[in-house]
Formats: structure tokens, C-alpha cells, sequence
């Protein structure tokens, strides 16, 4: 189990942790927490149906970690669209973000929440470290974490494909970049073990 998530019987998923382990995936859920900012009920009066009315951003974010993580609804996969297609593109993004972009970083804060709670919850054991045991309805958050921690950090090392991944393997150890690559194909391990285990 160490490293890497196993099922369990009945379903969820489980991992030994370290300390520092538990260290770096709370920190980095708590950064994150922090990037996708405070939820709108946050800022305004507690009125249930205003919120329920309450538009979100219809621009995408400056920071290149937001824009991976809210990415525009609508964009042309052929290529590069003509102007006229362009404006079109960019209307209908608008208005989709307008709508969905609340919900969404809802879902992501939940998810980093979750992180958070369920590592804060842990009981250490033996020398060090703890054993993560989740449900299955935590083993998906976490999975939806996981995904966002991963793809914060490889937009942080401008990762665009699977060749930019291969040359993160062949860093020198001086690269100061390093830490955060090692984060990120860690990370990736521990999203691959969990999905294995939420398959049928």
C-alpha cells in the first residue's frame, strides 16, 4: 500500500502516507483553496435565492493556473478560426462561463476541502505517517483534487503535451524546477492508483 492507493472491501480506496506526504498534499490543497478564491456566499448576504441567481465572472482568468483550471467551453479543435468564428467562439464562452464558472470552482473548493479534512482527521501510526482510508464518494473528491493539484502545477511548468512531460524525467538535479516535478509525477501516481480503483 505504501505510495499508492488499494481498494477496499465495499468500496473506497486507501494509502500509507508518511508525514511529509501528508505534509506536501495538505499544503498544496490549501494553496490551491487559495487560488480558486472564496466562494460568492463568502462576500454577499446570506440570501439562498439571490445566490441561487447570482452570475458569475463571463471573462476568463488572468492567471494562467485559472485559465487550465476554467478553460473556455468553446474553442475551435480544427485550428486557428477565422475572425468572425473567433467572436463567435468568444460570445458563446462568455455566456457559458457566466452561468457554470461558480458551480464549478464550488466543486473544486469542496474537493480541496475534503482533502484537507480527511488528512486533518488521520491518526498516526507506528513511527511516522498514517493510513488513508475513504469512502467512495471521498475517493471521487479526492480524484477531482488530485486532477486540479496536477494540473495547477503543470501549467505552473508550462507542460502543453506528453513530450514536455518526458523532458521533466531528464532534469538535472540543480534545476530548481525539480521539487515541483517531482510533486507533479508523484501526484500522478497517486491519481492513476485511484482511478484504478474506482473502475468496476
Amino acid at each position: 500500500m505504501p505510495g499508492h492507493f488499494e481498494p477496499l472491501p465495499g468500496g473506497g480506496a486507501a494509502v500509507a502516507l508518511d508525514d511529509v506526504e501528508i505534509s506536501i498534499i495538505r499544503s498544496l490543497a490549501v494553496q490551491l483553496l487559495e487560488l480558486i478564491g472564496p466562494g460568492p456566499a463568502e462576500d454577499a448576504p446570506d440570501d439562498p435565492l439571490a445566490e441561487l441567481f447570482n452570475d458569475g465572472p463571463s471573462e476568463p482568468p488572468s492567471d494562467p493556473v485559472l485559465r487550465r483550471l476554467f478553460p473556455d467551453a468553446y474553442s475551435d479543435p480544427e485550428g486557428t478560426p477565422g475572425p468572425e468564428q473567433a467572436e463567435e467562439q468568444k460570445a458563446y464562452s462568455s455566456e457559458f462561463r457566466r452561468y457554470t464558472e461558480n458551480d464549478l470552482r464550488a466543486g473544486k473548493r469542496d474537493s480541496a476541502l475534503a482533502v484537507i479534512r480527511s488528512l486533518d482527521a488521520l491518526s498516526p501510526v507506528g513511527d511516522g505517517g498514517a493510513v488513508l482510508k475513504l469512502s467512495p464518494e471521498e475517493s471521487r473528491q479526492w480524484l477531482g483534487a488530485l486532477n486540479d493539484l496536477r494540473l495547477a502545477i503543470g501549467s505552473r511548468l508550462e507542460i502543453a503535451d506528453e513530450e514536455d512531460t518526458d523532458l521533466l524525467y531528464r532534469l538535472p538535479d540543480e534545476d530548481p524546477r525539480k521539487p515541483m516535478v517531482m510533486a507533479y509525477l508523484w501526484l500522478g501516481g497517486l491519481q492513476e492508483t485511484l482511478v484504478t480503483t474506482l473502475l468496476p
